[in-house]
């Protein structure tokens, strides 16, 4: 397929140019090409944008030569095809070239079927299967942004992901998926993604999730970049605790980048995270951890004893027995900053990510 790029600058409108450029566009279908790569593949062919204009369907989408994927439609001066309900578009600067409309004629009959086939492979307006098609790392542009349409939400406008545990099950009944609860200004539209319910969420705040809900909120993003936010999503709810139950991505600052690109083998090696390993198998070992995660959030032994509802006396013996374990001081900057790190890498290796 790649053999039949042509430089449209170099070529004549013969027959046996234009049956090059019928060729290509049959390859393209006879490979059974994504619209992605149609997009792509004819944008690279023409050297100039092009795209795909139907809104009702949700997908607003051109690409340029370089091979770039974004949201738009079609500039001012751009030569236009029409098939059914939706527009493609190519928009050369200068003059046209003389294969330009058979290429713009191909490229939209090619369209047309692909945009057929696309919307027909999705999963239908109130399936829940959509919210994990707009997270997804591996779906393309072209599925996010109609999944994105189907849920009601426009693929330019912003939101947040946000990642939330199975509320705590009643007395005799199983877990069930619990949306964290919305700010009365916000949208919001839930859906499970395997144990997780994750709430594509398109107000400025989320107001606290139930009492025992861990969860994890990703960065504002432009919708089609979902995918990008629950990725961090994910990673604040590694790094819930009872105590923090919410963590927000946009509060872990450095430390996401950190985090994320952490690897097993590298956790597993850590004599810090060992030690804490060490502490959790003793006898009190969780409350210990509990007092542990406490301090390393409140930098003060009175703050700590509060928050897990002990006595500071109590908390500060126990403080000096992990000193003692750890084999470093908590009294420091340095120190508080090693433990929250061991405390982080131990919370990271006991979870797995979530791969959508």
């Amino acid at each position: 397929m790649k053999g039949l790029l042509l430089r449209l600058s170099s070529l004549d409108s013969d027959a046996e140019s234009a049956v090059r450029v019928i060729g290509f566009f049959d390859a393209l279908m006879t490979d059974r090409a994504e619209l992605a790569t149609l997009l792509r593949s004819t944008a690279a062919l023409a050297e100039c944008p092009v795209g795909v204009d139907a809104p009702g369907r949700g997908l607003v989408l051109c690409a340029d030569p370089s091979g770039t994927i974004d949201l738009g439609g079609p500039p001012a001066g751009a030569e236009l095809r029409e098939y059914g309900d939706a527009r493609f578009w190519l928009a050369r600067s200068g003059s046209a070239l003389p294969l330009d409309e058979i290429v713009l004629e191909r490229f939209a009959l090619a369209g047309s079927l692909l945009l057929d086939r696309t919307v027909s492979n999705l999963p239908a307006v109130g399936d829940p299967a959509l919210v994990e098609l707009v997270v997804s790392a591996t779906a393309g542009i072209a599925e996010r942004s109609r999944a994105l349409h189907l849920l009601g939400i426009t693929p330019t406008a912003t939101l947040r992901v946000a990642v939330s545990t199975p509320c705590p099950p009643a007395t005799g009944s199983a877990p069930v998926a619990c949306p964290p609860s919305v700010a009365p200004d916000a949208r919001v539209v839930s859906g499970p993604v395997g144990a997780l319910m994750v709430s594509l969420w398109t107000g400025s705040e989320l107001a606290p999730p139930s009492d025992g809900v861990r969860t994890g909120i990703g960065p504002l993003v432009p919708a089609i970049r979902a995918a990008d936010s629950w990725r961090d999503a994910c990673t604040a709810l590694r790094l819930t605790s009872p105590q923090d139950p919410v963590v927000r991505a946009d509060d872990l600052g450095g430390l996401l980048a950190v985090v994320e690109r952490l690897r097993p083998e590298d956790i597993a090696a850590s004599p810090d995270v060992a030690a804490l390993d060490r502490i959790a198998a003793e006898p009190g070992g969780d409350d210990l951890l509990a007092i542990l995660r406490a301090f390393s959030v409140t930098d003060s032994v009175r703050r700590a004893a509060a928050l897990v509802y002990r006595h500071h006396s109590t908390v500060a013996y126990h403080l000096e027995h992990a000193e003692s374990v750890l084999g470093f001081p908590f009294s420091n900057a340095s120190g508080r900053f090693r433990l929250y790190l061991a405390l982080t890498m131990r919370a990271l290796g006991s979870t797995a990510w979530q791969d959508s």
